[in-house]
């Protein structure tokens, strides 16, 4: 099963990564918002590469966004399998991703807290990374659907109706 998790959270991730990046290039057509180059800045810190004063270069920012999305998917992947599926657990994860940004940008010193930013700037963010986290929800949950329901999904199937007194599946099963 890890082995399942792994590939499929990975294909998961980088889809959503695509469409983010897709839904960020229509969104910055429309707003004339430039790239961001928070990425790249981030990665460059975490490894000690030298930085660039103004524009990264789009190999290393590319790197950053797509290996964090697709990374980041393994545990959207790993939920699904549990059986937290759909857009319940598609907006637990998208809290997921938002906090992981925030704690790599905030801790190399790239980032501020949230909070501190112009409200635009926030919207649009969280924005994107819903785009991102739901989308991955949809591939995790379609690619692990066909492993058949998650131990939490045969454990809520076991007395149907948000029960509270419903003791653990038998290990045996």
């Amino acid at each position: 099963m890890i082995g399942r998790v792994l590939w499929q959270g990975l294909a998961a991730g980088t889809a959503g990564a695509a469409v983010m990046t897709l839904a960020e290039k229509v969104e910055q057509q429309m707003t004339g918002r430039p790239d961001s180059h928070v990425p790249a800045r981030v990665l460059e810190r975490l490894t000690g590469a030298a930085e660039r004063p103004g524009k990264q270069p789009l190999p290393v920012n590319w790197a950053m966004h797509f290996g964090q999305a697709a990374v980041l998917g393994v545990l959207r992947s790993a939920m699904a399998h549990a059986g937290l599926r759909g857009s319940w657990s598609s907006a637990m994860f998208t809290v997921v991703r938002l906090t992981n940004d925030q704690l790599l940008e905030n801790a190399t010193g790239v980032g501020a807290p949230p909070q501190t930013w112009p409200r635009p700037e926030l919207v649009v963010d969280l924005l994107h990374k819903a785009v991102y986290g739901f989308t991955t929800g949809v591939v995790s949950d379609a690619l692990a659907a066909r492993s058949g329901p998650g131990p939490g999904q045969e454990h809520a199937g076991v007395l149907p109706g948000g029960h509270s007194d419903v003791g653990p599946l038998p290990r045996d099963r």
